[in-house]
C-alpha cells in the first residue's frame, strides 16, 4: 500500500479572496473519504470573505502562526497561533488577520468538503 500523504508546496495553491488555499486531503489529494484539510495563509489585514456557513458539516480551524480573529455565528473572539476554532455545522464565520505578519491556519472539515459545498453570505462582516 502506498502512504496517503502529500506535502503542502506539492499542493495546488488557490487565490480565493483574502487568502491563498492549499487542499491538502479531499477526494482528490489523499483521497481522503471522509474527512478534508487544507491551508490558508492571510496577509496582514486580509479577512476570508465573503462570510460563510458549511450547511452540510462542521470545520475546525487551527493557527499555525499569526494572530487574528474570528467570528462565529455573530461572536467575535481574538485568536493566536495554538488556538483550535470549531465552526459548528451552520454557522457563519470568518477569519481576519490583524496582526503584522502573514497568518498561517489549517482548516479540517467533517465531512469532506470542497468549495462547492461552502454557503456565502455577502454583507456579514466584523462589528465596528
Amino acid at each position: 500500500m502506498t502512504v496517503p500523504a502529500i506535502h503542502e508546496e506539492d499542493a495546488e495553491e488557490l487565490g480565493l479572496p483574502g487568502r491563498h488555499l492549499r487542499w491538502l486531503v479531499s477526494k482528490d489529494a489523499v483521497k481522503a473519504q471522509n474527512c478534508s484539510a487544507c491551508v490558508i495563509r492571510l496577509d496582514p489585514g486580509e479577512k476570508v470573505t465573503p462570510a460563510h456557513s458549511h450547511p452540510n458539516g462542521e470545520e475546525v480551524i487551527y493557527i499555525i502562526r499569526g494572530s487574528g480573529r474570528v467570528l462565529v455565528a455573530g461572536d467575535v473572539r481574538p485568536v493566536t497561533a495554538g488556538t483550535a476554532v470549531l465552526f459548528p455545522q451552520g454557522a457563519v464565520h470568518m477569519l481576519h488577520n490583524t496582526g503584522s505578519e502573514e497568518m498561517k491556519v489549517v482548516c479540517f472539515f467533517s465531512p469532506a468538503t470542497g468549495l462547492d459545498n461552502y454557503q456565502m453570505h455577502e454583507g456579514v462582516d466584523f462589528p465596528d
